[in-house]
């Protein structure tokens, strides 16, 4: 199926920093300015191979309707069964 179309919505991603318990640290993230550029790159992106780009507003509460596999993605490095 090709696509011709897409609905580009900003999150946050993040690398969470747990090695100080079960709370993670977010203290590393991107400033928002910084990440709005980066945002705006990659849908400049997505519209130079042609695709027609839809957006919401960047850093607004949004309500979406989607099915996907987890909103997080967190990576755990261990050495020898401990975190790194």
């Amino acid at each position: 199926m090709l696509f011709r179309s897409i609905l580009a919505v900003s999150q946050f991603t993040l690398l969470a920093d747990i090695r100080r318990g079960r709370r993670p640290s977010f203290t590393r993230a991107a400033h928002p300015e910084s990440a709005a550029q980066s945002f705006e790159a990659f849908c400049g992106l997505l519209q130079s191979e042609s695709l027609e780009v839809e957006t919401g507003r960047f850093g607004a509460n949004m309500e979406v309707r989607l099915v996907n596999d987890g909103p997080v993605t967190i990576v755990v490095e261990t050495v020898g069964g401990r975190v790194t």
